[in-house]
């Protein structure tokens, strides 16, 4: 039986050959999962800049002794009557001092705004000469008015610098929320996949563990053994001391359940699929097959929870610090300070409006990352 002639097909296929390389389509290299994965994060701009935002905040944290020596302000916990009124009561920040923060934050929310009109091509650009005008500006303003401003944001009722304060409360919340963090991922992780593996009874121990530690209200159960640990030489014959490492202690013991009942869903559906079958069969120990088959496949949700965790460490740590059972003084404490300034308020608003800015932006920045994240390490969820 007679196919034809293959001549014809011979020469088409040399055609496009030709064509090809004469495009250059012979270049095209396949892409690796993290080049796809940048590729889609970078394109929401939002979530670009608050990470951004976060890289400025953690930056400022670690610099704070040398960013406050700079700026001329007393240390955190220096306490000055001479900056108070003849009354007494705090005085606020000059206007000078405060407009590099307007200009920054105006040109900033300018430069998010843009990202919406209608002009793609053009949008990208005016929206990074905007905010490095903003940048440019701020600094220029700073430059100009912080070395003759004796307190940028005012003082407390102690006669303490709010702006040195807010900058050690930064070290302090960031601290708390990655190491807590840390810690809960780790035990959650693995709790996690050890039950999701082994099922039977070591599954149903750990899963009633999670149940019990879930079935009480968190804030309630962080109060009570934050109080407890707090008194006389702290909890565990003295390994958890009042202070840091209780509040540290106390996150990570109540948020590592979450992660634990995601990882063990994962492992329970990944540990049927073809390559840990196939790993099993080669005779592969069960250490081997969950930290070397399984939880590299579990990155991706990891890496989402923990940015998403980080938040909630945040505003946990300064829930504690609020109540009076957290950081203890004279440490500077975002929730601290919040705590303070509700007795001064009406004539001392720059206590309150600074700290709960700081924390605002701290906790949505870390939010609107987690999203961004989620998006482009799931974007078939994205797409739905």
């Amino acid at each position: 039986m007679s196919v034809g002639a293959p001549e014809p097909l011979i020469d088409v296929q040399t055609a496009v050959e030709t064509a090809a390389i004469e495009i250059g389509m012979t270049d095209i290299a396949a892409r690796s999962p993290l080049e796809l994965f940048w590729r889609r994060f970078r394109s929401d701009r939002v979530a670009l800049f608050s990470l951004g935002t976060i890289v400025v905040l953690v930056a400022l944290a670690i610099f704070a002794p040398l960013i406050v020596k700079l700026i001329g302000a007393p240390g955190p916990n220096t306490q000055n009557s001479g900056a108070l009124d003849q009354f007494g009561l705090p005085t606020g920040p000059s206007r000078n001092a405060v407009l590099p923060f307007e200009v920054l934050v105006g040109g900033l929310l300018l430069a998010l705004i843009m990202g919406f009109l209608p002009w793609r091509q053009a949008r990208g650009r005016a929206q990074l000469i905007v905010a490095a005008v903003a940048v440019v500006a701020a600094i220029a303003l700073a430059a100009i008015f912080w070395p003759s401003a004796k307190h940028l944001f005012g003082v407390d009722s102690l006669g303490r610098d709010v702006f040195a304060r807010v900058l050690y409360g930064a070290r302090v919340s960031l601290l708390v929320a990655f190491v807590a963090t840390g810690i809960s991922m780790l035990i959650g992780v693995t709790a996690g996949l050890v039950a999701g593996y082994y099922r039977g009874g070591v599954d149903l121990v750990i899963s009633r563990l999670i149940d019990l530690l879930l079935a009480f209200p968190i804030l309630l159960l962080g109060l009570g053994i934050a109080a407890a640990c707090s008194l006389g030489k702290g909890c565990l014959g003295g390994l958890i001391q009042p202070g840091l490492v209780d509040v540290i202690f106390v996150i990570a013991f109540l948020n590592w359940t979450y992660i634990a009942r995601i990882v063990r869903g994962q492992v329970l559906s990944l540990r049927e699929k073809e390559f840990v079958e196939s790993a099993r069969s080669l005779g592969a120990s069960d250490a081997r097959i969950i930290f070397r088959e399984l939880l590299p496949n579990l990155t991706a949700p990891i890496i989402v929870y923990a940015t998403l965790i980080i938040p909630q460490n945040i505003l946990f740590e300064a829930s504690l610090s609020f109540l009076g059972v957290g950081v203890q003084p004279p440490t500077a404490s975002w929730g601290k300070m919040l705590a303070d300034a509700t007795s001064i308020f009406d004539t001392a608003w720059w206590y309150m409006v600074f700290p709960g800015a700081a924390l605002l932006v701290t906790v949505l920045a870390f939010n609107l990352v987690g999203d961004g994240l989620q998006d482009a390490l799931s974007p078939r969820l994205a797409r739905s």
